[in-house]
């Protein structure tokens, strides 16, 4: 079967008349401009949107379908002229009765189905305008709603401190989801996690991962996705591949190394220094202060099942990678040059060869995209929201802003 590039956790900033989504989110990140730089520039074949409940986004999706720039597809979801697969999703915010955040994505195949859990959803929250609104439902319960209108359910970066399944709200998604931990599929890893972390947990065992951009701008889009082998970018076949059936399943997840994500050690909130000693840590080293956010690998080795990970059959593996426009002296000038000889962000990052790189952008600029794509950059860890920093050669620090 075919295999195709899927980044399922994309934001809207705007819609098309400029109401505002998702306020900390880029203005140009418009619903048909995601699914535009998905086709011309990264190289994505699906992408998941998930602030589509907000009714001038449904708005815009109508207007999409009207024109014939978005096709409905029998297998769900939308083909964007022949290039991208759009999937509609939206994101909640959880509460549980003992207290605890979490976020959670619902996909639908049909914008019928969307527009009837805004309908639902609308009632339980502030605004459903903007993005990751608080619905006062329990987790389980949001699950019990978006079934109800056939979605498929995936919590979000599972591990991060302050809003996540595992981070905020239980040692176990079995404790917080009950028996219907069963009806979901997957979970999201978060850019500060990998699956080799996760597999230290023994009730994901038989679940898939999915590593996503979680992308509050255009260039932000696939800096994490996942290899999907499918018939055809459709709901349908992600349905299955996320469920491993009929031979679809995820081939291999892309993402950052979780040391660059910003939540992924201890960070004292005194004295701002980010934990160096194993794990786990939940006091400063440096102050003694136990005013501290709890890092994703602390959090992970707290509540493991396994000293190693447990890697199941079914995972693919877990490929590193900075996204380029991150790789130090790829400016925009350099990353059109790049994206105009190899076609896609995919294509450079992945394909290209170094001796390629150089004859575009010069021998200095494709040694560092090489050892960027082989990990042999040496990184500097995050945490506390403060993202981690890649080291080049004497050169000093070169920090990797807006991960």
């Amino acid at each position: 079967m075919p295999l195709y590039a899927c980044d399922l956790h994309v934001h809207i900033g705007r819609s098309a008349s400029g109401r505002a989504v998702k306020i900390t989110a880029a203005r140009d990140l418009t619903f048909e401009n995601i699914a535009i730089e998905c086709a011309q520039r990264k190289g994505i074949e699906m992408v998941g949107v998930i602030d589509c409940a907000s009714p001038p986004v449904i708005s815009d999706i109508e207007a999409l379908i009207e024109s014939g720039d978005m096709v409905p597809q029998q297998g769900g979801g939308l083909r964007y002229k022949e290039a991208v697969t759009v999937i509609l999703g939206a994101e909640f915010e959880t509460r549980e009765p003992r207290g605890g955040l979490s976020h959670h994505l619902s996909y639908f195949a049909k914008l019928d189905d969307l527009k009837g859990f805004s309908e639902a959803i609308g009632k339980l929250v502030t605004n459903r305008e903007l993005s990751s609104q608080q619905c006062g439902l329990p987790a389980r319960q949001l699950l019990s709603l978006a079934l109800q209108h056939h979605a498929l359910f995936v919590p979000a970066h599972c591990f991060t401190p302050h809003r996540s399944i595992y981070g905020a709200c239980g040692r176990r998604a079995s404790d917080v989801f009950g028996d219907a931990w069963e009806q979901i599929p997957a979970i999201e890893l978060g850019l500060s996690a990998d699956s080799y972390l996760a597999d230290r947990i023994a009730e994901l065992d038989d679940r898939t991962f999915l590593s996503n951009s979680d992308a509050h701008s255009l260039p932000r889009i696939a800096r994490e996705y996942n290899i999907l082998d499918l018939q055809a970018p459709t709901f349908e076949e992600l349905t299955m591949a996320l469920w491993r059936q009929q031979g679809r399943r995820v081939v291999a997840n892309f993402g950052l190394d979780p040391r660059l994500g910003k939540y992924h050690r201890t960070f004292c909130e005194e004295c701002e220094f980010i934990a160096a000693a194993p794990p786990p840590v939940f006091a400063c080293e440096r102050c003694d202060s136990r005013k501290v956010t709890l890092g994703v690998l602390d959090r992970i080795v707290q509540i493991a099942d396994y000293d190693e990970p447990q890697i199941p059959d079914h995972r693919g593996p877990y490929q590193y990678q900075i996204p380029l426009q991150f790789v130090p002296g790829v400016g925009a000038v350099a990353l059109n040059k790049l994206i105009n000889a190899f076609g896609s962000e995919m294509a450079v990052l992945h394909n290209a060869t170094q001796r390629e790189l150089g004859q575009t952008v010069g021998t200095k600029i494709a040694r560092l995209i090489v050892q960027a794509r082989e990990g042999k950059l040496p990184l500097q860890v995050g945490g506390g929201g403060r993202y981690g920093k890649a080291l080049i050669e004497d050169n000093g620090q070169v920090s990797l802003p807006g991960l």
